[in-house]
């Protein structure tokens, strides 16, 4: 009988077992990504699985996204690795406070709602690059000590453990789901290779994980305007990079279980856990995917899995170095290319043929400068905005007008499709100033006007028609709209037809 219980959610039932074994496997797996991490950006070992501790655990009973994992990230990795070279851990340390601080002001101010204007091309661009990322990395592990590719049978044996291990976590889920198939794979592997005695890379072969509890620090560095100057930058952008990963992965996790994470909650853990990681000799980090994905798709749900998961690569690195370090890097790898593989949006490809030509577009553009720059920041950003422009493209061109003359004479343009930037020389084209009978009327039921260039495009048609001695009444504008123009008085002269609030003719209805 499955044992259930509430961990810091009364709402989410917990399979205490599903979350521990998850947790484990996700324990095995942070182990090399952080400290691969921590050595690209120029650090210790050390630094990074302590920042994967401190986020985990953190991010795990503070965040908004119960099953998503956190720790040190490639991506904050080159954030803070020109700093590490030019100026010491000490100042990372201090980076990675400032820019917890900063996340979890983002929170409090609830900027988490901002990532409803990421498009779905972009996150679809977002996790296919990031899947080829995730893969491509794996390919290190097919090269030696000296960066020369392995050759005859060193590559037969780690390629066959590799093989060995993507086919267990793919197979079993097919005989059983009693246990989760990444760790039956890992551990697998791991009796393969004890018991034959095959010599085959490990873990150890990347540095050692032995150490302490992480030590409280406060970092050492001149608290001054010119410490201030130089981190803050890094900082920034480590916090912009670590939230858009987070809530975008936090978006992934809430699409395949099929609940719903909070955001803001989530940018506030994020911030908390990296000022405690800078606090603790961590190098700080963000969410996860590809161990997120591990954690979810081995059925963990709730918190007690992340708390699982910290604690017990604690045990590791103060109690259990020398039995991880002998843990083959083919298991992991073999895991690694599963998780690319299941990361990969494979809907996307079969639906080419049926998206916009703009949005395959966007998501070609965000996969290549993912997987090409390894600059997720970037790559979302520029999605959005090439999405933005896009979407402003095609509504410049749908504003249109039906015109009709009634009984008494008087012209009727009945506008439809927004009035903003982007569409006011549609609508300027529209009429016919000097042909137009003495009264004229731009009915916007079905328009809405958007911004301060949709003003003064109604002040320079009004302007048009009273220069020739014709009335203008303008009909139907929403409340918003009429705010506008409330607010417009003292920017632009707007013409005084009839209406001496608005300084326009406004027919209400």
């Amino acid at each position: 009988m499955k044992k259930y219980f509430n961990l810091f959610d009364l709402t989410q039932k917990v399979d205490y077992k599903n979350e521990i074994l998850s947790g484990l496997t996700v324990a095995l797996a942070l182990i090399p990504e952080a400290v691969a991490f921590a050595l690209i950006a120029g650090l210790s070992p050390l630094t990074g699985l302590y920042a994967a501790f401190v986020m985990g655990l953190v991010t795990s009973i503070l965040g908004g996204r119960p099953g998503m994992i956190s720790g040190a990230t490639g991506a904050v990795a080159v954030v803070i690795a020109s700093l590490a070279l030019s100026h010491g851990q000490e100042y990372i340390f201090a980076t990675v406070i400032l820019a917890g601080i900063i996340q979890v002001s983002a929170g409090f101010l609830k900027l988490g709602k901002l990532m409803r204007l990421v498009p779905h091309p972009v996150i679809f661009g977002f996790v296919n690059g990031l899947a080829i990322i995730i893969g491509m990395s794996q390919l290190d592990q097919f090269q030696d000590s000296t960066g020369a590719w392995l050759t005859g049978s060193a590559l037969y044996v780690f390629g066959g453990l590799v093989f060995f291990t993507m086919l267990v976590i793919w197979g079993l889920p097919k005989l059983t789901k009693v246990v989760p198939s990444s760790l039956v794979a890992i551990l697998s592997v791991f009796g393969i290779v004890m018991v034959l005695g095959i010599d085959t890379k490990t873990v150890g072969d990347m540095a050692s994980i032995q150490g302490g509890f992480p030590p409280f620090h406060i970092p050492i560095v001149p608290f001054t305007f010119e410490t201030l100057a130089l981190i803050f930058p890094y900082a920034a952008i480590m916090a912009g990079v670590g939230l858009i990963e987070s809530l975008l992965t936090l978006n992934i996790i809430d699409e395949i279980t099929e609940t719903r994470g909070r955001g803001n909650k989530e940018a506030v853990a994020q911030g908390v856990a990296n000022m405690l990681s800078g606090l603790f000799s961590g190098m700080g980090g963000c969410a996860m995917i590809g161990q997120s994905l591990i954690n979810i798709s081995s059925g963990a749900r709730a918190r007690l899995s992340g708390i699982f998961a910290s604690i017990m690569l604690l045990i590791f690195i103060m109690f259990g170095a020398s039995l991880i370090e002998k843990l083959p890097m083919a298991a992991l790898t073999g895991l690694m290319l599963m998780v690319a593989i299941g990361t990969f949006e494979w809907a996307s490809l079969r639906t080419i043929n049926k998206m916009p030509k703009s949005d395959i577009f966007v998501m070609a553009v965000v996969t290549l400068v993912t997987a090409v720059l390894h600059n997720l920041a970037l790559a979302v950003i520029i999605g959005v905005i090439i999405a933005a422009l896009v979407f402003a493209w095609d509504n410049a061109t749908r504003i249109r007008a039906r015109k009709r003359v009634d009984a008494d004479g008087v012209k009727y343009y009945e506008i439809y499709g927004p009035l903003f930037f982007g569409s006011i020389s549609v609508f300027n084209e529209k009429f016919n100033v000097l042909e137009d009978p003495e009264e004229v009327v731009i009915d916007f039921a079905e328009s809405r006007v958007v911004d301060m260039s949709a003003i003064e495009a109604l002040n320079k048609i009004t302007e048009r028609y009273t220069k020739v001695g014709k009335k203008v009444h303008l009909k139907h504008l929403s409340k918003d709209c009429r705010a506008l123009l409330a607010n417009a008085e003292e920017i632009i002269d707007v013409n005084v037809i009839e209406d001496p609030k608005y300084k326009l003719v406004v027919d209400r209805i």
